[in-house]
């Protein structure tokens, strides 16, 4: 599965960094979250479930599968 995020909805909280630090980063320059990968290990997929939840501007989402 693929994660989708929106930088410009993101308040730069850090949350989905804490909870996932093998896929989340921060952009050094604003804050804002990006990804280290948008095809996390299967090992990862709970964490991001958990930044999905903490989000609380609801930056991160799964990708819609086609």
């Amino acid at each position: 599965m693929k994660i989708e995020i929106e930088p410009y909805s993101c308040v730069s909280s850090g949350n989905c960094i804490i909870a996932a630090p093998l896929v989340f980063d921060q952009d050094p320059e604003d804050g804002r979250v990006r990804l280290k990968t948008d095809e996390p290990p299967e090992d990862q997929r709970a964490n991001v479930d958990k930044a999905i939840f903490l989000c609380p501007a609801q930056a991160i989402e799964w990708a819609e599968e086609d």
